[in-house]
């Protein structure tokens, strides 16, 4: 599969596991504001079957929601997490990366649709997995602009290999 001729490039760029490691402990970069809009809500809810009216039926969700219009599925938030991790941080000699899995997640507040949102962590635990590769801890809130609680914040284990 090829790569979108537009990809944003990360903002740290690292040459290896070994400045890697240098980050645990420490905070990431800000990650830049992206759009949630209907389209994408749709899309998430054909792909997970989840089609509640408050997340597609936008007439309904103007009239009746307590949020006035379509709001996004929480677990949209958390899975773009890791696309918002790429687009912060990158480190050249990986090979590959995995969702490993996620120790806590919360959902403080609604994302609504045409919301804007961006990522703000930090790398809170690098562990040795395998003879090649890192199990990484990161501490990752999904920040909703203009709100005071995040939309998401997570405990996200993620593997990577050399």
């Amino acid at each position: 599969m090829e790569e979108p001729q537009d990809k944003i490039m990360a903002k740290l760029t690292l040459k290896n596991f070994e400045a890697f490691r240098e980050l645990e402990g420490k905070k990431l970069p800000e990650g830049d504001w992206m759009a949630v809009t209907q389209e994408m809500i749709n899309n998430f809810a054909k792909a997970t079957g989840d089609f509640q009216w408050i997340h597609i039926d936008v007439e309904k969700a103007t009239k009746h929601s307590p949020f006035k219009k379509p709001v996004a599925h929480g677990f949209m938030s958390v899975s773009l997490i890791s696309k918002m991790l790429e687009e912060v941080i990158q480190v050249k000699s990986a090979q590959m990366g995995v969702n490993y899995g996620l120790n806590k997640v919360r959902f403080p507040s609604p994302v609504v649709v045409d919301s804007r949102l961006r990522l703000v962590g930090s790398i809170s635990n690098i562990e040795d997995f395998g003879d090649t590769g890192l199990k990484i801890t990161w501490n990752c809130t999904v920040e909703i602009e203009g709100s005071k609680k995040p939309a998401c914040a997570a405990e996200f284990l993620s593997l990577m290999f050399e």
